[in-house]
């Protein structure tokens, strides 16, 4: 590491206008990372404070009160202050580093000039001490997928147990990722590589922050989450590099309630069989352009309930919910382990540093320059009954309490190599609905195919286009008779695709036609008619039961299967297939487009062309069935280069900075649709300063 005389402090960029902070210390820099966030993010971050603090309906209008709603019941900012108030207590020097990130947002947004707070007459707020972590709960309290009990529950009652199983896969609303370790003695240099791409929701301005954190103590480049100090989920020291994949991990449950109005106000029955004191009162959510919402805020003592009450649902439907989470029970996020990732040396440090990680549940992999090696879950996960795991478990009913936490599991490498991509693997004891297999075992597969690999060779997988989900429903085609001269041809050319979803590609299209055209039918079959009206949830929870989404996400089993509640498969694949046969040819990037998330809408924007599929390494997932246009996708990708740092790569899907006038707002964009990756750069002398501290 160079020494600081040889460095002055401030902020540096580079050529893609990524940010490489220099200050003398771990809570200067902390306080530095929060400013230059401030300045290049400062919309995105006053969107996220007030997303924690469930007030976005104040300047996004009605649209946005669903979530508001649920942030509210849910508890998150008061689960941030209990969190955050554990942090002072047991480790001190953590919250003080976190409260010097907060006085750099702050600072930094006292001078924002962001066009849209003039859009939507919204002065930024102040940033509380907590907010890092509120911003931290928001973007991850729906990560482990919890309202698929919701869905379980309904496609049980209606289907029978076996429909758990039959519809068990990489849900609609499910994170993911891709990530893979090469170990030295599978690469050119003789030291590991490591390579992936963490899949969610694309947003504008990104999800991800590229970042250089550089202090007497350490010298950091990664991923960061914008609103939070550190680099937690992909990093590089130097010596060693870390990345992350969800592990799919159940740890949240939702208890059924019974509860009653008295004079005194609300009460739950418990376990034991005794009624006892709910916490109560009301919150006030302003909402653009219409009515102040009132909300009734509850919570037993299983947790905070987010749907229905003492009168049930909307509908009537006598049910309240609580979730259980286990941030809310233990008053710890896991932020402990910021600051020790980035003074990690070695892979024992990381390990450590992880020993202390909470939500979400994540697998790590991580390797250094000394050979260590590192395969394992972090997170907490809570000892319960199978039943809380799988579906909705009544909480006046002993046998469903938490009891302690699971130890974490731990795996090695096979063949030099660990792949993890959202698949059963070393997480299989903590979860119940993982994704597909395809991912995993076509990154294995390619992989395969030399015995020596460079960080130069990742992005070629990363790009990987091949289609294994595709199987099913070309064996039944490939069983049809009684066709139509223009189905048969469509049959036959899709018989000899080589199943790869690429933009240009017509066989990619006339498949994804066809499985749209099949899922359609399916949802429309009398069998599931009780499932496309689900009870009145919160609108926040309803993708999860949305019937088109779950067949379309399900349809490789739903092929598979044995018996499917008497339905005709054959007879539904025939006429999907003469439907799709009747439309003009066209290609898969014609309709397959990147569609991200903005806070407010941008008329102007072009959506670009995309290759993949939602089984693809190259996975951009559409919704079968319902659009082709892809909301999510790889939020970043990265190659983390053990030999040498500097030959790392690393790319986002717009760009550094949030500032549309910016020339670095959307400038990765062409390398990200062509699997290009930017350079890492490490040399100080090739960056240009910006300002001081």
């Amino acid at each position: 590491m160079t020494s600081a005389t040889d460095r002055p402090d401030g902020v540096f960029r580079d050529a893609w206008g990524i940010p490489h902070l220099r200050a003398g210390s771990a809570r200067a820099l902390a306080r530095l990372q929060g400013l230059v966030t401030a300045r290049d993010r400062a919309w995105q971050l006053e969107v996220e404070r007030h997303r924690a603090r469930g007030t976005s309906a104040s300047f996004l209008g009605p649209e946005a009160l669903s979530w508001d709603r649920f942030v509210r019941r849910a508890r998150l900012d008061d689960t941030a202050r209990r969190c955050f108030a554990t942090l002072e207590e047991r480790d001190p020097e953590t919250a003080d580093w976190v409260r010097s990130y907060v006085d750099g947002v702050n600072e930094g947004l006292d001078g924002t000039s962001a066009p849209e707070f003039t859009r939507v007459g919204l002065a930024p707020g102040r940033w509380e001490p907590w907010t890092p972590l509120a911003v931290w709960l928001s973007t991850h309290i729906l990560f482990a997928g919890f309202p698929a009990k919701l869905w379980r529950e309904e496609a049980v009652r209606h289907l029978g147990e076996g429909a758990v199983g039959l519809f068990a896969t990489d849900g609609p609303a499910t994170s993911g990722s891709n990530g893979w370790l090469v170990g030295g003695e599978r690469t050119r240099t003789g030291q590991a590589v490591i390579a992936g791409d963490p899949h969610r929701f694309i947003e504008d301005p990104g999800v991800y922050q590229q970042i250089r954190l550089a202090c007497d103590e350490f010298d950091v480049v990664g991923l960061a989450v914008p609103g939070v100090p550190g680099i937690a989920h992909f990093g590089h020291t130097g010596t060693v590099a870390w990345a992350i994949t969800n592990a799919m991990a159940d740890y949240q449950d939702l208890y059924r309630e019974r509860l009653r109005r008295t004079g005194a106000g609300v009460e739950a029955l418990g376990p034991d069989g005794s009624w006892r004191r709910v916490a109560r009162h009301t919150e006030l959510v302003r909402v653009a352009g219409e009515e102040t919402a009132e909300v009734e805020v509850l919570e037993t003592e299983r947790g905070p309930v987010i749907a229905g009450g003492p009168e049930g649902l909307d509908d009537g439907t006598p049910l309240a919910l609580a979730l259980r989470y286990p941030p809310r029970v233990t008053g710890d996020l896991g932020f402990g382990a910021l600051l020790p990732l980035l003074r990690a040396r070695r892979v024992a440090d990381v390990d450590r540093a992880f020993d202390v990680w909470a939500e979400p549940v994540n697998v790590v992999q991580a390797a250094d320059t000394e050979g260590g090696l590192l395969h394992r879950v972090a997170g907490r996960v809570p000892v319960r009954s199978e039943a809380n795991r799988t579906r909705l478990v009544p909480a006046w009913e002993p046998g469903h309490e938490w009891t302690g936490w699971h130890e974490m599991p731990r795996a090695g490498l096979i063949d030099g190599i660990a792949v993890m991509a959202n698949q059963r693997g070393p997480a299989a004891p903590l979860g119940i609905e993982f994704a597909p297999p395809h991912r995993a075992d076509r990154i294995r597969e390619l992989l395969a195919e030399r015995r020596e690999w460079s960080a130069s060779d990742m992005p070629a997988i990363h790009m990987d286009t091949y289609l294994a989900s595709a199987a099913p429903l070309l064996d039944h085609l490939a069983d049809l008779d009684e066709l139509s001269e223009q189905a048969r041809e469509v049959r036959d050319r899709l018989l000899r695709w080589d199943r790869r979803m690429d933009a240009g590609s017509q066989e990619a299209a006339r498949f994804a036609a066809l499985r749209g055209a099949l899922v359609r039918r399916l949802a429309a079959e009398p069998a599931f008619a009780a499932l496309t009206a689900p009870p009145a949830y919160p609108e926040v929870l309803l993708p999860w039961l949305a019937l088109l989404p779950r067949i379309g996400f399900a349809l490789e089993h739903l092929l598979r299967a044995e018996e499917l509640y008497g339905i005709d498969r054959a007879a539904l694949v025939r006429a999907s297939l003469e439907e799709v046969a009747g439309q003009p040819a066209a290609h898969w990037g014609d309709t397959h487009r990147l569609a991200p998330w903005r806070a407010l809408p941008d008329p102007s924007y072009e959506a670009p062309a995309l290759s993949g599929d939602h089984d693809c390494v190259l996975c951009t997932s559409a919704v079968p069935g319902w659009t082709d246009l892809a909301a999510r996708g790889p939020a970043a990708r990265y190659v983390w280069d053990l030999a040498r740092r500097e030959d790392s790569r690393w790319v986002v899907p717009h760009g550094a900075c949030g500032h549309p006038d910016s020339p670095h707002h959307h400038d990765q964009l062409p390398l990200w649709l062509t699997g290009e990756l930017a350079p890492v750069v490490t040399d100080w002398a090739q960056l240009k300063k910006e300002s001081d501290v």
